[in-house]
């Protein structure tokens, strides 16, 4: 047993003694999907905040929710404020970037990373859909093919051009 605290969403958990094995699914985290329990799809992908306001995304499913102790997460609950959707979220919906849904909030949290780094440092135009590939690769999603989800983040990017690119 280990004593987990973390913070999901900016809200402090814990300390709360979870089994050692246990994923973050069993703290509520439901928009996080379970997919292929292999760290292979990336469904359940959250997003890791380190102090020095780099993030990058994690899996969860072959991570253990101790491993989070101390750590700062976000998960897509926590993209929207205060019931309005993000600009990623919005053009998520609107290229139709999903249709089970399963593995979106993998993308949308691999896409704010992308965007978080882009913003701190910006690309060439030249090189967005080699970066988008890149950022994206590893997530699975077994109805779009993919470029509908590359499509929407290249419109948030290419809609604040200034921005994103150099």
């Amino acid at each position: 047993m280990t004593q987990l605290t973390v913070t999901i969403n900016g809200r402090a958990y814990g300390p709360r003694e979870v089994r050692d094995e246990l994923s973050m699914k069993y703290l509520g985290m439901t928009g996080t999907k379970f997919g292929c329990g292999a760290a292979q799809c990336l469904s359940c992908a959250v997003i890791v905040d380190n102090p020095d306001g780099t993030s990058y995304t994690s899996p969860t499913c072959v991570v253990s929710a101790a491993s989070f102790d101390g750590k700062s997460i976000r998960t897509v609950e926590g993209h929207a404020k205060n019931g309005e959707l993000t600009s990623l979220q919005k053009a998520f919906i609107e290229h139709f970037a999903f249709q089970c849904g399963y593995c979106t909030a993998g993308f949308l949290n691999e896409s704010q990373v992308l965007l978080e780094r882009l913003a701190k440092k910006p690309i060439a135009r030249a090189d967005l859909e080699k970066t988008i590939a890149e950022a994206l690769d590893g997530h699975l999603c077994r109805c779009t093919g993919y470029i509908k989800s590359h499509e929407a983040v290249r419109a948030v990017i290419l809609a604040d051009s200034g921005r994103y690119l150099s």
